[in-house]
C-alpha cells in the first residue's frame, strides 16, 4: 500500500481544488492569491512558501499560550487513543467535571458550575436560553427580551447575531430574534480618542440602558448581554464606571447581566477572565477559543449559583435543561482544556500579560503621529490601530497594510479600516517591536 503523500509535499499555492468554501472570505479572489500555513510552534506560523510568519493574532485570538505547546498536544494525543468519545447526554466521563471543577476555581466568586458548548457561538446561544429558562423557573416567563449593544459580536447563531450590533452580519440573515434592543457604543472620538486602556469619559452612556428599560418595560427584559471589551467590533475598552453603571441598572431591574468573555477570557487582560481585572461581576460568563489555546473546538457557559439552583427547584427526575450538544464535554476537548490550564499556570501568563501589556500599550501608541493613522485603542494584551478611510475607497488602506505585513512576515487582521491585533500571550518585547514595526513601514508606504 502506497503511503499517503504528507501534507507538505502537497501542492499548497494555487492548486487547491473547489470543494472547500471558506467562512468570512471572498472565495473568488482567495482563489487568486490563496493565503495557506503548514505548521505552527511558538509565535510563528510556517507558510507554504516556507516564511516563518510572526503571529499578531494568537490564531484567531484563540492560542493565548502560543502554537504546538507539547504538553496540550500530548493531552489530546492520549485522551483520542483512550477515550474517543462517549455522550454527555445522561452519562459522561470523568474529565468534564475536572475541567469544569478547574473553570469554576479561576472564575469570580460564585460561579459554580459550567455548562460546555462546542464555540463561542454555541456559548452565547445557551447563554441567552439559560437566561429565558430561569426566569421562567422562577415563574417571571414574562422575561423574554434582551438587550445587546452596537459594534457587539456575539458569534454567528440566530441568537447571537441578534443581540450582536454588527450590521453586516445581520444584513443577509434576517428576520431574527424579535424583541432586541441595543445600547449605543459607549465611545466619542472627540473625547475618547487615542485613550490608554479604558477612557476616562463615557460612564454616561450607561444611563441609556434606562431609557431602553422605559420603552420596554423592565419586566420583560430577560438579560443585558455586553462584551466587557468589544473584541471583534474594533477593541473599544469600557469606559471607567461604565459596566459598574450597567450591573448596577441590571440588578435594580432583576435583569440577568452576561458577559460574552469569548476574546477576553483566559488571560487576556492579565486575569482569567475580564470581570476579574474590571471588577464587575456578571451572573453568567460565555467563553471559548483560548480554553484549549484554540487546540480543539470548545466553548462554555460559567454560572452563578443562584441560576443553576433555580433550575433546581422542580422534581429530581425532571431534565432541568432541556438543552446541549453531541458534542459538549468532548474527551478531547476536556484533555486540551486542563492541558491547557496547567500551561496558563506553569507559565504564568495570565501575571506576564499584566507586565508586559504596559510595554505594549507604549509601542502601540508611538504610532500615533504616523501617516493615516486615526486612532489607537488598547487594553491587555488587545489592541486596534484605526486607520482613515482613503476616500471613496474604504477598507483598502487596511488591507494594504495587512499584506504589507504579512509580506514582511507579520500576520495582522485587516477589519475594514481597523488592524485588530491580539498576539499570543507569550509575545516578548522584540517580537512586540516586529508587529509595529511592520504597521509602521505599511502606513509609510502608503499614497
Amino acid at each position: 500500500m502506497t503511503a499517503a503523500p504528507s501534507l507538505a509535499s502537497r501542492a499548497m499555492a494555487n492548486d487547491i481544488g473547489d470543494a472547500h468554501w471558506l467562512p468570512f472570505t471572498a472565495m473568488r479572489q482567495f482563489r487568486s492569491n490563496p493565503m495557506m500555513f503548514l505548521a505552527a510552534e511558538g509565535m510563528h506560523y510556517t507558510s507554504a512558501d516556507g516564511r516563518r510568519i510572526l503571529d499578531g493574532m494568537a490564531g484567531l485570538w484563540c492560542v493565548n499560550a502560543g502554537h504546538g505547546q507539547p504538553r496540550i498536544v500530548e493531552a489530546i494525543r492520549e485522551a483520542a487513543g483512550r477515550l474517543d468519545f462517549v455522550s454527555s447526554f445522561k452519562m459522561t466521563h470523568p474529565a468534564t467535571f475536572e475541567l469544569a471543577g478547574r473553570l469554576a476555581g479561576i472564575a469570580p466568586e460564585g460561579f459554580g458550575r459550567v455548562f460546555f458548548t462546542n464555540s463561542g457561538s454555541e456559548a452565547v446561544d445557551s447563554a441567552l436560553k439559560i437566561a429565558r429558562g430561569y426566569h421562567r423557573a422562577r415563574g417571571d416567563a414574562g422575561r423574554t427580551k434582551f438587550i445587546g449593544r452596537a459594534k457587539g459580536y456575539h458569534g454567528m447563531g440566530f441568537g447571537g447575531l441578534s443581540v450582536g450590533g454588527i450590521g453586516r452580519h445581520k444584513r443577509d440573515f434576517g428576520p431574527l430574534l424579535p424583541d432586541v434592543a441595543h445600547l449605543s457604543l459607549p465611545y466619542d472620538r472627540a473625547s475618547m480618542g487615542f485613550s490608554r486602556g479604558q477612557p476616562d469619559a463615557g460612564a454616561h452612556y450607561a444611563d441609556e440602558l434606562e431609557s431602553l428599560l422605559q420603552i420596554n418595560d423592565p419586566a420583560t427584559v430577560a438579560a443585558v448581554i455586553v462584551e466587557p471589551v468589544i473584541g471583534s467590533g474594533g477593541v473599544y475598552p469600557p469606559p471607567k464606571e461604565y459596566l459598574e453603571r450597567l450591573r448596577s441598572i441590571c440588578s435594580r431591574h432583576g435583569i440577568l447581566l452576561i458577559f460574552d468573555e469569548v476574546i477576553t477570557g483566559f488571560g487576556r487582560l492579565g486575569t482569567a477572565f475580564a470581570a476579574q481585572a474590571l471588577r464587575v461581576t456578571p451572573d453568567l460568563i460565555t467563553c471559548a477559543k483560548g480554553m484549549t489555546n484554540g487546540a480543539v473546538p470548545m466553548g462554555g457557559v460559567l454560572i452563578r449559583d443562584f441560576i443553576f439552583d433555580a433550575f433546581m427547584a422542580g422534581p429530581p427526575e425532571a431534565i432541568e435543561l432541556f438543552h446541549g450538544y453531541t458534542y459538549s464535554g468532548h474527551p478531547l476537548a476536556c484533555a486540551a482544556g486542563l492541558a491547557a490550564l496547567d500551561v496558563y499556570e506553569e507559565l504564568r501568563l495570565f501575571e506576564r500579560t499584566a507586565v508586559i501589556a504596559t510595554t505594549w500599550q507604549e509601542a502601540l501608541h508611538s504610532l500615533r503621529d504616523e501617516p493615516h493613522i486615526a486612532d489607537i485603542r488598547n487594553i491587555g494584551l488587545l489592541g486596534v490601530v484605526e486607520l482613515a478611510a482613503r476616500k471613496g475607497e474604504p477598507g483598502a488602506r487596511g488591507a494594504s497594510c495587512a499584506q504589507s505585513c504579512y509580506d514582511n512576515g507579520v500576520l495582522v487582521r485587516a477589519s475594514g479600516d481597523l488592524i485588530v491585533l491580539s498576539p499570543p500571550l507569550i509575545i516578548d518585547e522584540e517580537q512586540i517591536a516586529q508587529i509595529v514595526d511592520s504597521i509602521r513601514s505599511a502606513v509609510r508606504q502608503m499614497n
